[in-house]
């Protein structure tokens, strides 16, 4: 596995990770990439910080570009951010991700790929109103957004256990 920190076009930064670096160079190009706060399919890499590897195998963490040691080289130790942090986060970001697929598979109703359709059918009063959730196209999603309803793109982990 390889993470890569990226960067939308609205400059919105945000890590990912994929299996190598062809497999992010082919979901890249074929836009499956998303930004988490925009939804922008226009992704590249960002510049990121080596992770050093420090005496016996233990990691030091990517290094501050601007740590500099007396004379002009770096600093021994500087890190950014520890990759215990890093971990910590990605456990936290996970978690609040997991607690909501969860809530909205516990309140709301799946309709599965009729989600565009549905999703007309409430807005225009043609059946009642409740919360669903299903699959549509990124083109459908844009549709339905023109038409004034509301609709949001989750990020939805598989499940752990399956």
């Amino acid at each position: 596995m390889i993470v890569y920190d990226l960067k939308c076009r609205k400059d919105h930064v945000f890590e990912a990770w994929f299996p190598d670096s062809a497999s992010f160079a082919e979901q890249a190009a074929g836009g499956k990439v998303l930004c988490p706060v925009c939804g922008s399919r226009k992704v590249a890499k960002a510049l990121m910080a080596p992770n050093v590897v420090a005496k016996k195998g233990r990691t030091a963490g990517p290094v501050k570009a601007d740590a500099k040691a007396p004379g002009g080289g770096m600093a021994p130790g500087a890190a950014a951010v520890t990759a215990d942090q890093d971990s910590e986060k990605a456990g936290q970001l996970r978690r609040l991700l997991r607690d909501l697929r969860d809530h909205v598979e516990k309140n709301c109703d799946y309709v599965g790929p009729a989600f565009a359709e549905e999703a007309r059918k409430i807005h225009y009063g043609e059946t009642d109103a409740r919360g669903i959730y299903g699959e549509t196209s990124a083109d459908e999603a844009e549709a339905l957004a023109e038409e004034g309803i509301e609709v949001a793109r989750v990020p939805w982990l598989p499940r752990e256990n399956s």
